[in-house]
């Protein structure tokens, strides 16, 4: 079965109090604005995922509910996992290995530098950054998303918010 994994890194975020914890920084102006658009960039492209998970970082939801919203995604049923704060590659695996085979398109809302990681590791494409609010769009077939971790995915796409708008 064709399964797609969409990698969001979270928009940009404010390092205005430099007393809040790192977890509990929100978006800045630049990344309240630029989540909308790659939302409507997503729409654009037929974007439907089936689950959308983020870490439970304040950046991240943020992100994760403004993109939810653009796409038309019910905000009720985003997930959060706290795993997904700051994660390394294979615990992203881990994240998504867990969730039921029966969701074919899921995404992903996180941090680098586990996600750029993880692009790369999963499609083979030269990625040296995903930058925030950047999106990287794969597929491969698969059983189930144990099998994740041993793929090698097609990169659909890599948009991020200073890229040309897509044609």
């Amino acid at each position: 079965m064709a399964r797609r994994l969409t990698l969001l890194r979270h928009a940009k975020s404010s390092w205005k109090d430099p007393g809040l914890d790192d977890f509990d920084r929100p978006l800045n102006k630049r990344g309240e604005r630029d989540a909308p658009v790659m939302g409507r960039r997503l729409l654009a492209r037929g974007a439907r995922p089936s689950l959308i998970v983020t870490s439970t970082a304040k950046r991240a939801r943020r992100t994760a509910r403004l993109i939810a919203r653009e796409i038309g995604y019910p905000l009720e049923f985003l997930q959060g996992e706290e795993e997904l704060y700051l994660a390394t590659p294979d615990e992203m695996l881990a994240v998504l290995a867990k969730q039921d085979d029966s969701f074919n398109d899921i995404m992903l809302c996180g941090h680098n530098p586990g996600l750029t990681d993880l692009a790369v590791r999963l499609t083979g494409v030269g990625i040296d950054n995903v930058p925030t609010c950047g999106i990287v769009a794969m597929e491969a077939r698969l059983p189930d998303w144990q099998s994740l971790a041993g793929a090698r995915c097609d990169l659909l796409y890599f948009d991020y918010p200073k890229a040309p708008e897509p044609t």
